[in-house]
């Protein structure tokens, strides 16, 4: 009897062992790429650091001057982001969800193609930023948009698209919703695609008459794993999504602060002007800015047990 105690006791060990070496990898990973980073940054953030000399700690004085000094963050770059987060962040994901939807009425081999068709433009958005986008809105009379609005007589003279604040922002959301069909617009088009359809005859014999109801009271509530990653992912990508302005304007600062957003602040400070406590401040404030916009999307689509 003893023995066979024993056995088992040695049994769990092994187990747990096993599992211990099968998360190793992740846990590795996770504390290299994840905790380290955020640590350093926490600790960067309450000091005064030029990338020279030995950091100087001045407490919560980057965070001071973050709300009661920086101009530029609360002129622009504030209102910037949050105008971009909250078309760019809702939009593309009921875009998402829209296209999606859409594509899993289709045949399995045109659905398959318009998918990659739909998925690649946010895996080849630096490309596509270069031969695509620049040239549609080149500020010259070879640009394809200025082409077409001199040749319908709307404007006289080019228009300097990329430059210009005026316009700047708004060619930004439009960049960003076209490429907002990520990984969270697979995760959605696969819920949708395992859905049981033994839900779908219930809901017709229960009273259910159309597609949009369907969509209301079968598709969202059955798919909320799926659609809480959407969410947390559109969530991440819009407040991360600083290259657009960059790359399409071709400066940083973007020209007037039209098209700045966090990220590019945090860019300026830290490897243009080479003060990392400050830029180190920023992005601690960004990523509790996407924490709790996390865990109000948690809240919105996680299971309730009642």
């Amino acid at each position: 009897m003893k023995a066979l105690k024993t056995g088992k006791k040695l049994s769990s060990r092994e187990n747990n062992l096993n599992a211990y070496v099968f998360l190793a990898p992740y846990l590795l990973l996770f504390l290299v790429f994840i905790l380290i980073p955020i640590a350093m940054a926490i600790m960067l953030s309450v000091t005064n650091f030029n990338t020279l000399e030995f950091p100087d700690f001045v407490g919560l004085m980057n965070y001071v001057n973050l709300v009661t000094q920086d101009e530029i963050f609360m002129q622009y770059v504030l209102p910037n982001t949050i105008t971009y987060a909250l078309i760019v962040g809702p939009g593309g994901y009921i875009l998402s969800f829209l296209v999606a939807w859409a594509l899993s009425q289709l045949p399995k081999v045109p659905r398959t193609i318009l998918a990659l068709v739909f998925y690649s433009p946010s895996i080849t958005s630096g490309v596509a930023m270069n031969v695509l986008w620049r040239i549609l809105f080149s500020g010259d009379q070879a640009g394809y948009i200025n082409a077409w609005l001199i040749r319908l007589g709307i404007i006289t003279e080019p228009v300097q698209w990329l430059t210009d604040k005026r316009y700047l922002l708004t060619i930004m959301i439009i960049v960003a919703l076209w490429s907002s069909m990520g990984v969270g617009f697979l995760a959605i088009l696969a819920g949708i695609l395992n859905q049981d359809e033994t839900l779908y005859e219930a809901a017709a014999i229960d009273g259910v008459k159309n597609r949009f109801q369907e969509v209301i009271y079968i598709t969202i509530p059955a798919m909320k794993p799926q659609m809480l990653f959407a969410a947390v992912m559109s969530i991440v990508n819009t407040f991360q999504n600083g290259m657009i302005g960059v790359q399409l304007s071709g400066a940083n600062p973007t020209p007037g602060y039209a098209g700045q957003l966090v990220v590019n602040h945090i860019e300026d400070y830290g490897f243009i002007r080479y003060e990392m406590g400050y830029a180190s401040a920023v992005s601690v404030v960004l990523l509790l800015t996407v924490y709790v916009f996390s865990r109000v999307s948690k809240r919105l689509f996680s299971e309730r047990e009642y």
